[in-house]
């Protein structure tokens, strides 16, 4: 992502990267120690997005927007609620009623998050993204204050709808989803 954003220039097409991380934690850039609560076994990378301390492992969707912000004439906050919209979006298409939070970035059903984000600008260009909790474990985030809230409960897609589908129907769909929001269209890079 970084080599991508320091190198791109205004030719360079927009990129939507989907990807299943191994266990990790990740402090943003504004991390705060006393949010990792027992990390354990699980690594801890220090990152340069914003926000505090998440969780991303198997069982959850992470969209990387690798977008020139500058040519879209997106702000952050219109990025970020396009983050926040598509998984709404992607959430209803299920049966799902989800909303954003004024007070704390991120896709809520009732009180619990079932949606983190965490992005940086740099050069004119956004990257690192939204991670969506579709079937995994959920227990890491026992270990740390996620999103530096404690007692933040957290959900999943496959407790809400019964048996979750894949993870790649569900990357496809938010990606989708986030495209309709940008008003673009999504090309398969691989087709």
């Amino acid at each position: 992502m970084s080599e991508l954003t320091d190198t791109r220039d205004a030719d360079t097409p927009d990129q939507m990267w989907l990807v299943e991380h191994d266990p990790v934690f990740t402090q943003g850039r504004a991390g705060k120690p006393e949010h990792l609560l027992m990390p354990g076994d699980i690594p801890v990378v220090q990152t340069d997005r914003g926000g505090q301390v998440t969780y991303h492992g198997p069982g959850q969707v992470v969209l990387y927007p690798l977008l020139d912000v500058r040519r879209a004439g997106l702000g952050v906050r219109e990025l970020v609620s396009a983050l926040e919209n598509a998984a709404v979006a992607l959430l209803a298409e299920y049966g799902i009623e989800a909303h954003a939070r004024p007070d704390a970035p991120g896709v809520y059903v009732g009180e619990a998050k079932i949606a983190s984000l965490g992005l940086r600008i740099r050069r004119g260009a956004s990257f690192h993204g939204i991670a969506l909790n579709v079937d995994g474990d959920l227990s890491p985030f026992d270990r740390i204050n996620p999103c530096g809230y404690a007692g933040l409960a957290m959900t999943r897609l496959a407790d809400l709808v019964g048996e979750a589908p894949s993870m790649s129907e569900v990357g496809e769909r938010l990606a989708a989803c986030l495209a309709r929001e940008l008003g673009q269209e999504l090309v398969d890079a691989e087709g």
